[in-house]
Parts: structure tokens; sequence; C-alpha cells
């Protein structure tokens, strides 16, 4: 079983593209289709600390949900932030490649070949 994760979702062009990356440079990663199996908060923490970013930093900001929810990272705590990722995972940044103690978001693809 590979130490690499890569939470995907099969509907992101960047997302398969990364996935395919990893392939083609001989990972083969464990596949997390968080949108099925929603993360858990300690998984986001653990994900945020690899990353160096703040759970707002790990939002897509430019969806609707994230309008609807009114979120404003200046009155929630980052706590609170974290909970809109866990309830409302479509919030998540993608792809996000973890490989032990670090991590990667594939944005572009290419920026996950620092942490193999």
């Amino acid at each position: 079983m590979s130490t690499i994760t890569i939470y995907h979702n099969a509907r992101c062009s960047k997302s398969r593209q990364t996935l395919q990356l990893l392939k083609d440079n001989g990972v083969e990663p464990n596949v997390v289709e968080y949108l099925k199996t929603p993360l858990s908060g300690l998984t986001i923490k653990s994900i945020l600390t690899k990353l160096g970013i703040t759970a707002h930093q790990l939002m897509r900001v430019k969806e609707a949900e994230y309008k609807e929810l009114a979120i404003d990272p200046a009155t929630h705590s980052e706590a609170q932030l974290i909970e809109f990722l866990v309830a409302t995972p479509k919030l998540i940044e993608r792809p996000i490649v973890v490989n032990g103690d670090k991590a990667a978001i594939g944005r572009p693809p290419e920026q996950v070949l620092d942490i193999l």
C-alpha cells in the first residue's frame, strides 16, 4: 500500500491530471474521493499543518456554497472554518497530495512533484 494519498475529485480536471502525473512518475497513491468519504476535522487539521496554510486558504471561495454560507474569515474562527470544510467538502481546494509529513495542492499538477 502506498504511503502517498491523493484527496481526489474525479470530476475535476486538475485532480485527474494530478492523479495521472503521479502514476506517470511510478506512484500508485491511495485515492480518497473526499466528496464520497468526507474528511474529519482531525484529518483536515493535519492536512492544513502539512500544507502550512489556514482553513480559509484551503477553501474554494468561488463555490456557490461559500457565498450561501456567508463565510467570513474575519468573523469565523479557524475551528469554525474547519467545520465548514467538514460539513461542505465541496469547499475543499483540490487535489491535495500527502506524502508523510508533506502535502501539496495540485494547482498546477506539477506542484505535487516537490513532495515525492
